[in-house]
């Protein structure tokens, strides 16, 4: 992640250049929930987001500490920190439909001019 600090005002602006979607899965090492959970974010994103996201895996064997940070009670769970509002979704996102839903992620609309998706 890049960040460009500004200093031609009084108030100093942030501007992050990396992937508009920011997501963040806390899992318990291999677990199966863990994989599938990571593999079914990955077909989500690269379905109705290519090339135009970033995911933070963060392994709650190795920093258990990190849960409290973000208020995780159950893993896996996905968070989607940036584009604003947050979500989050617990589970292996196996229902991808709804937790694509649950994330705010539109269906990417077909490029074929018909309206239709």
């Amino acid at each position: 992640m890049t960040t460009t600090h500004t200093t031609e005002s009084p108030i100093t602006a942030e501007i992050n250049i990396g992937p508009p979607w920011q997501l963040r899965l806390y899992v318990v090492g291999q677990a199966p929930k863990s994989l599938a959970a990571l593999i079914n974010l990955k077909a989500i994103c690269e379905q109705h987001l290519p090339e135009q996201y970033h995911i933070e895996v963060i392994d709650l064997l190795n920093t258990p500490e990190a849960a409290e940070l973000d208020h995780v009670v159950a893993v896996p769970t996905t968070l989607k920190l940036n584009p604003p509002p947050e979500a989050r979704v617990i589970g292996d996102l196996r229902d991808l439909e709804k937790a694509r839903l649950g994330l705010g992620i539109a269906v990417k609309s077909s490029s074929n001019g018909d309206g239709c998706t």
